[in-house]
């Protein structure tokens, strides 16, 4: 019975991970357009924010938290309990903030030490290096602080 319980936790969490992994590449791919059309003018020819690849990237990311809360909330931890839905957001938000410094500094080390300010040593920087270290990150601290435990679920017949 023991082997049952931990191989179901397994099973739940290695869903949840898939499930993080999906909404997290969904908001990827809003910050990583949004940062190549804004940064380098991609798919646009026009590069607006071409002097400001920091700030281009908060803002983005800024954008692409919306969208990763809300497939968190309604899909990946929707079986999750939050304190209440304010501080769930709150919560959110600012562990986000405080994760995405992970990628804001790999982009900036890249820009102002290494000198490298082409689309591809952006998004290697940012997008790949930075990204993929504060992926971990996220997933433990948003299970762990934002969608806090799971919703005990009720046994149907002949479910134990």
């Amino acid at each position: 019975m023991a082997e049952t319980s931990v191989g179901n936790k397994t099973r739940r969490v290695w869903a949840e991970l898939l499930r993080f992994l999906a909404v997290g590449g969904i908001a990827t791919a809003v910050s990583f357009v949004g940062f190549n059309v804004l940064v380098h003018g991609a798919l646009t020819g026009v590069a607006p924010m071409a002097d400001q690849p920091v700030a281009a990237y908060i803002m983005v990311n800024a954008v692409a938290g919306v969208v990763a809360y809300v497939g968190m909330r309604v899909w990946t931890f929707k079986h999750r309990q939050v304190r209440d839905s304010v501080s769930s957001v709150v919560s959110f938000f600012a562990l986000g903030a405080m994760t995405m410094t992970v990628p804001v500094i790999c982009l900036m080390m890249s820009r102002s030490v290494l000198g490298l300010s082409s689309m591809w040593a952006d998004n290697i920087s940012a997008n790949v290096v930075g990204l993929g270290l504060g992926t971990a990150l996220r997933f433990w601290v948003f299970r762990r602080f934002v969608f806090i435990a799971a919703i005990p679920t009720v046994a149907g017949p002949g479910q134990t």
